[in-house]
């Protein structure tokens, strides 16, 4: 019944004058055998309308299942039989299978498309619908329009987006086709782009007058928009005006045919200026010895005789204007969709730089300490990530279990650090960061003994796996939401700390006057102790964070210890607020660079460097500088 409902289909939509499917068949078998997609479209078009058995035989050319017999007859091959493709008749002999490119079953599935709109199999509606949106005819516009009705939700949404789009493309009516473009607004689907790019294609002419009725795109102006041999170019490729001999050329003509030292009657003595070249040349050519060719007052002549104008291919100048309208606020759309998903991406790095900076920043401010083993404090972190998710297969539990682990693990190594190198070291500056700068490439070559050079996968779970998007640009990983959010958390986390907690009111005692401090009864090594083991627990759960979309190497650390440093210079040392600016300034100023120069990583980075240098000459302490004698020195 199906077969029979489709074939119904096609007659209706057939010419009367079409042949029956053996005749059209016969005509075209050579063509049949040996297919091109550049000539075969109008052999489809007759089999399609040939009227009973089209259908069956066009799916199964499609299908690659039509074949030649050893009579030379074109059969339907079904698994190991064949039967004649006109009459049905099985086919005993052997059948060669014929193998039409994918070029020229596209064609047949397009000719399909109007039967196939309509079939009760969904799958079968699915492929006509994705046949129309690779190669579409005006004819298919009727044949969907009268099968908009779909029993199916998401394929009667396609087929009335595929409707609008058609008829865009396809429809004689400017009015329909207006409200079809208008009735896209907001959108910036590729597909409508494809639709509406052709309708704002030109043409470049040049005539005496512009032709009444022309869309015209904008009247070109010799000098602004057309260069002088530009221009004449056009006049010489419409028929409007003869060539231009270059000034070799024409030089190489007359000394062709100079005769009795004189070319066209004129003296060869006297063609040492380009009007007497120009004379002598227009003689030889009405004597018939050389080609017709333009002089210097003839393109002037010409060029001021002419106009020049780019004109629509588009007739309608009603379809043309909603085009551009809409084009326009397409990419308006885009380019605010970019700009959002570069400020997102730059957002995203300065929650990176800030959680990576934060430990670095309370060390640095309450005690002055250039602290080289920072970064290996974050790649501690990174590693104990791993090492707990070896022991706990549940990637949520692990990653619970990992982020309070790595804080305990690296402040104590903060605190051990702190009692064995920094405390032995107060007031040198020097001397604490050689040792620390020796205490890092201790610890990186420990991390390699431990746990070898090769990277070591610290796997997210799976709903921190995804993306967050809007448009269909504008898209954040889920990890680096996360990373935001645990970054706002530790500034949070860090502001009750200092203004709510004794420690953290010693803390801001130290920073500012540790002498007072001390005269107070706050003792400032163990305050600086504490302080140590704080910035550096906060560092190892960075390194967790981080290690969930970085490389977790010996080397991790390295890569974000310059930027952290940078940070917290920038924003202010020993100020929350200005290490949160300065995280900001950094992340937004390396991706805008990175935008600015996608190719050259390296000169990205001497970019960014250079501008802090001379940002900090002009702010030497910081977008927020604390106020405060320890600070001031």
């Amino acid at each position: 019944m199906r077969r029979i409902f489709l074939c119904l289909l096609l007659m209706i939509a057939a010419p009367v004058w079409a042949q029956d499917l053996g005749t059209v068949l016969e005509a075209n078998r050579d063509r049949i055998e040996k297919p091109s997609r550049q000539t075969i479209g109008p052999v489809i078009a007759e089999i399609a309308a040939s009227g009973e058995g089209a259908v069956a035989f066009l799916e199964a050319w499609g299908d690659r299942r039509i074949g030649v017999a050893d009579d030379g007859r074109l059969a339907i091959i079904d698994g190991d039989s064949a039967t004649d493709a006109v009459t049905g008749a099985a086919i005993a002999g052997e059948v060669k299978a014929l193998r039409p490119n994918s070029g020229v079953r596209s064609l047949i599935a397009a000719a399909l498309v109007p039967a196939q709109l309509a079939d009760p199999d969904i799958s079968r509606r699915r492929a006509a619908l994705d046949a129309l949106g690779r190669d579409a005819t005006a004819e298919h516009l009727p044949a969907l329009r009268a099968a908009l009705d779909d029993p199916d939700p998401g394929l009667a949404a396609r087929k009335a987006r595929l409707e609008r789009l058609l008829t865009i493309r396809f429809d004689p009516d400017p009015a329909a086709r207006v409200a079809a473009i208008e009735s896209f607004s907001g959108d910036t689907s590729a597909d409508l782009q494809a639709a509406l790019n052709p309708l704002l294609s030109t043409t470049r002419i040049a005539a005496t007058a512009l032709p009444p009725g022309a869309n015209i795109a904008r009247e070109l102006d010799i000098g602004d928009d057309l260069t002088r041999i530009e221009a004449y170019r056009l006049l010489v490729d419409e028929g409007l005006a003869p060539p231009r001999l270059s000034d070799e050329e024409q030089k190489a003509a007359l000394a062709a045919n100079l005769d009795d030292w004189q070319v066209g009657g004129v003296p060869a003595a006297n063609l040492d200026s380009p009007d007497a070249r120009d004379r002598a040349y227009r003689a030889l050519a009405a004597e018939g010895k050389v080609r017709p060719a333009a002089s210097a007052e003839d393109v002037d002549a010409a060029l001021a005789a002419h106009v020049f104008a780019d004109i629509y291919t588009e007739p309608s100048a009603e379809v043309t204007n909603a085009a551009r309208a809409t084009l326009n606020g397409l990419m308006f759309r885009e380019r605010a969709q970019q700009g959002a998903d570069i400020a997102l991406d730059a957002l995203s790095l300065a929650s990176i730089y800030f959680l990576a900076a934060i430990g670095l920043a309370i060390t640095f401010g309450v005690m002055g300490v250039i602290n080289m083993a920072h970064g290996e404090f974050i790649m501690m972190g990174a590693y104990t990530g791993y090492v707990v998710q070896g022991f706990i297969a549940n990637k949520t539990v692990s990653l619970v279990v990992a982020l309070p682990a790595a804080f305990l693990v690296t402040a104590l190594a903060g605190i051990v650090l702190y009692r064995l190198v920094i405390r032995h070291l107060a007031k040198r500056p020097l001397e604490t960061l050689l040792a620390t700068f020796g205490v890092s490439i201790a610890l990186q070559q420990l991390a390699k003994n431990i746990f070898g050079t090769q990277a070591r996968p610290l796997t997210a779970p799976d709903w921190l796996g995804g993306s967050i998007g809007f448009g269909e640009i504008v898209s954040i990983s889920t990890i680096r939401v996360a990373i935001f959010v645990l970054a706002l958390l530790f500034l949070a986390l860090f502001l009750f700390i200092t203004k709510r907690t004794r420690m953290g009111l010693n803390m801001r005692a130290v920073t500012q006057n540790p002498g007072m401090a001390a005269s107070m009864g706050v003792n400032p090594d163990r305050v600086a102790m504490l302080t140590f083991g704080l910035g550096s627990g906060i560092a190892g759960i960075a390194g967790v964070a981080i290690g969930l979309f970085a490389k977790v190497t010996s080397e991790l650390g390295s890569d974000y210890i310059v930027q952290s440093f940078m940070t917290v210079v920038v924003g202010g040392v020993g100020n929350i607020w200005g290490t949160l600016a300065g995280a900001a300034m950094i992340g937004g100023l390396q991706k805008g660079i990175e935008v600015l120069n996608p190719a050259n990583t390296l000169a990205a980075q001497t970019w960014m460097i250079l501008f802090i240098i001379i940002f900090i000459q002009f702010r030497p302490r910081g977008i927020f500088p604390t106020r405060g004698r320890f600070v001031e020195g």
